[in-house]
């Protein structure tokens, strides 16, 4: 697993939120998970809300959302800091479950997310 090659601190969130199917809110900060890649070469993508292409694409971003919320809510599951940032600024994170198992293989194995690596844009209009 790539994600096991940074040293991780776990964060302490007072709240925990899905913001869409790839972004979590830790508290007050948004972050984004990786899953199980690298920090800024790969991880996962899950479809759009806000900026969906598409309606189709915004219905399966909601129900992405919903289902790293359950996977956040789900007892056991921490939050591990890269120490790194997105082009966004966001601290690029994973969501690690009890199971040792992150949120993002969760996601893409149950198909609401794909591997992501930079410059590539899944099309969940087609």
């Amino acid at each position: 697993m790539l994600a096991g090659l940074f040293a991780a601190t776990v964060l302490s969130c007072s709240t925990l939120v899905a913001v869409d199917g790839d972004t979590i809110r830790c508290g007050t900060e948004r972050m984004r998970d990786m899953g199980p890649g690298s920090p800024n070469k790969s991880g996962y993508d899950a479809p759009e809300i806000g900026n969906a292409k598409c309606q189709k694409e915004r219905l399966l971003g909601e129900q992405a959302k919903l289902r790293l919320q359950e996977l956040l809510d789900q007892s056991g599951t921490r939050v591990e800091d890269s120490g790194r940032r997105d082009r966004y600024g966001r601290p690029l994170v994973v969501v690690r479950l009890a199971n040792g198992m992150t949120a993002g293989e969760v996601l893409m194995r149950e198909g609401y997310a794909v591997l992501w690596v930079p410059g590539y844009r899944a099309d969940w209009c087609g």
